[in-house]
């Protein structure tokens, strides 16, 4: 069963507005069937997900399975979980680093999604995977990951939160899968993520949902933040133009 999260030890001084907001976001929205498996892709089978599951728990730190949430797991999880504290993960940093043909985009207008990418560092959330683990996991695989290669790939991290260091799962990046977009500017992301649409519903719509959800952990992302800014301009101008 899916739950919300709604964790917010503290909040976070708030210098200025949201220049995006949801009257902007409104304007990217379309309604966007789903055209189904992209062409020439291999999706993940039952026995995929199982083996991937399986490996992660064979792998796991022994304690209750961790999960360090950066992203839309903050306000869509998959699975059910609990607790959840707030957490650094080092060495990694939130990107949309990935195109993709369905979901937030289509075959006709590519989108961009978000992983953890090298460098830097990541403020998140930590929060328990509950029981029945396997089962959670899985949904939460499934969520995750669609496609193989997987551009999206689970790893054990080391973070950090007011306990201490532990290890918890998180997605990140595969910079030789083809669908990594590399480092890309943040105009080109803006560009992309106030146009492209697909039946989970439009780029903008994701940024906006992910800054609202950090800022109600006490987070502020800088670049998001930055990126948002620029989204709502190309909105703006993009409406203005037409």
């Amino acid at each position: 069963m899916n739950k919300p999260i709604s964790a917010a030890p503290r909040k976070p001084a708030r210098m200025s507005p949201m220049a995006l907001t949801e009257a902007l976001v409104a304007r990217t929205m379309r309604v966007v069937e789903d055209a189904g498996p992209t062409p020439g892709m291999i999706y993940m089978t039952d026995q995929d997900y199982a083996r991937f599951r399986d490996e992660i728990l064979a792998s796991a730190p022994a304690g209750p399975l961790k999960l360090f949430a950066y992203g839309s797991l903050l306000w869509k999880p998959a699975g059910e979980v609990r607790g959840g504290e707030r957490a650094v993960a080092r060495g990694w940093h939130r990107s949309f680093c990935f195109t993709v043909q369905r979901f937030r985009g289509t075959l006709d207008q590519p989108g961009l999604m978000m992983a953890l990418d090298r460098g830097g560092q990541c403020q998140g959330m930590v929060f328990e995977i509950a029981e029945p683990v396997a089962e959670n996991l899985e949904a939460l695989l499934r969520r995750e990951m669609t496609i193989l290669p997987a551009v999206n790939v689970p790893r054990w991290l080391r973070v950090r939160t007011e306990g201490g260091m532990s290890r918890a799962l998180g997605f990140v990046v595969d910079p030789a899968n083809s669908r990594y977009a590399g480092k890309l500017d943040k105009p080109a992301v803006a560009a992309t993520l106030a146009s492209a649409v697909g039946h989970w519903g439009s780029g903008a719509q994701y940024l906006f949902e992910t800054i609202r959800h950090l800022d109600a952990c006490g987070i502020r992302d800088r670049n998001l933040w930055q990126l948002q800014e620029l989204v709502a301009q190309e909105i703006w101008r993009v409406h203005a133009a037409g």
